[in-house]
């Protein structure tokens, strides 16, 4: 062969692989990343950073049907039983609340706006706006949302649709549930929007809701992919308040502006409340408890609520309603979901409401008045340890706790549970 040939030969396959090698280094950008018709195309917000990641080195091909991947085959061969839609139909209720609060906090628009087709011709929410988050709780707050569209989107396709209830999400009901848990008229009322510590204090109060229900409808399920959807749910679910409730055990001591409350007392009513309007006992419990609670009762630490042998605590459909509602009684809708629930529990517990009589027409809240609660399914160890939390200021109902003109550098309201009266 000419030399001249061979070396310019030899010098294009050359520049070919080194054009080709500087292709192959650059990342990709965002119309080469695999589609999906499913879903329909999102706002990203990544930092800049991470954006720059090529996708290339996840895109590891597989096969579905290979000895490799394939999963056991199930006991009962049947996806889906009829029975098992219902507790689906039922959490989307929950998943919608989620799915709301968090879209609007975050980016200030729902779900119309990002999916509408998931709504199913649902009202709009009351009063979504968006929160003044700080930019790592606001991408925390962004992912969870996305998170409830895609749980939204998921249970529908597997279980069928049910219209999105009306949800409010406004500051008044906010302001309004947080005087029922701390048991008097905050004033000014509270407002989850004001900065990220508000918010999340807020946000305390649903996914924990959320993982209960998920851990409750597990025995009624039989259908192999049922059994897979509730479990992928129940994870993220849970990780949702495995997050909220660290990031607000960091800030445990930090006072609630501006009234003098600390997040520990105010996670703590939370979950107080929660516990007084299921009627079912303790399945709910703050970031700090006394050492009879805690992990196998050695410690006071409560970063993850769970019961005496460290499982989740379960609710029934019923006690969750009595929560979201906030009226005690799964019969009567308020809350969050002014007009009750969707789907076929909801709407059957709806459907058995019977009025109260006339002498009792006043009693607006069966389950949060009551002086002493019927403990329907109390766990094990309720009962042994009799604990009492330090006193609120002024027991009174809407009042506003005095400050003491004294000492107005006082020691803020605080957790400060000790056991009285323990059994051994």
């Amino acid at each position: 062969m000419d030399p001249t040939i061979y070396y310019s030969l030899k010098l294009t396959i050359f520049m070919l692989l080194s054009v080709l090698s500087t292709i192959a280094s650059k990342p990709l950008v965002n119309n080469t990343y695999p589609k999906n018709s499913n879903y329909p195309p999102l706002p990203i917000t990544c930092p800049i950073k991470v954006s720059k990641i090529p996708l290339i080195q996840y895109l590891i091909p597989y096969d579905d049907d290979s000895p490799r991947c394939t999963p056991m085959p199930p006991h009962i061969n049947v996806p889906v039983f009829p029975y098992d839609r219902p507790p689906f139909h039922f959490a989307l209720n929950l998943e919608f609340i989620e799915a709301e609060w968090f879209l609007h906090s975050a980016l200030g628009i729902g779900l119309d706006e990002i999916a509408p087709e998931l709504a199913h011709g649902g009202p709009p929410p009351i009063d979504g706006r968006k929160a003044n988050l700080d930019e790592v709780t606001k991408r925390i707050i962004t992912e969870f949302a996305y998170q409830e569209v895609s749980h939204i989107r998921y249970i529908e396709a597997v279980f069928g649709p049910i219209q999105r209830p009306l949800i409010d999400i406004s500051r008044a009901h906010w302001a309004k549930l947080m005087n029922m848990a701390l048991g008097y008229k905050l004033d000014p009322p509270f407002d989850p929007f004001i900065d990220s510590l508000h918010y999340m204090v807020a946000s305390y109060v649903l996914p924990y809701i959320g993982l209960n229900g998920y851990t409750g409808a597990n025995p009624n399920l039989d259908g192999y992919r049922s059994k897979r959807a509730l479990a992928g749910l129940l994870s993220v679910e849970s990780a949702q308040d495995a997050i909220l409730r660290g990031w607000l055990f960091e800030r445990l001591e930090e006072i609630v502006e501006p009234y003098n409350i600390t997040v520990a007392v105010f996670t703590d009513k939370i979950s107080q409340l929660r516990n007084r309007l299921a009627m079912c006992g303790i399945k709910d419990e703050g970031l700090i408890v006394p050492p009879e609670l805690g992990a196998e009762m050695r410690i006071c630490t409560n970063v993850i609520s769970a019961n005496v042998d460290s499982i989740s605590y379960s609710r029934t459909p019923k006690e969750i309603l009595r929560i979201v509602y906030e009226t005690g009684d799964e019969h009567i809708p308020g809350g969050f979901l002014p007009e009750g629930g969707n789907g076929e529990i909801a709407r059957m517990y709806l459907e058995q409401y019977q009025p109260q009589p006339a002498e009792h027409s006043d009693f607006n809240y069966p389950g949060y008045d009551y002086e002493e609660y019927p403990y329907l399914e109390p766990p094990s160890y309720y009962g042994k340890f009799h604990y009492e939390g330090v006193p609120s200021y002024n027991k009174s109902p809407y009042k506003m706790p005095p400050k003491n003109k004294e000492n107005p550098n006082e020691k803020p309201l605080s957790y400060g549970a000790t056991p009285v009266n323990r059994k051994p």
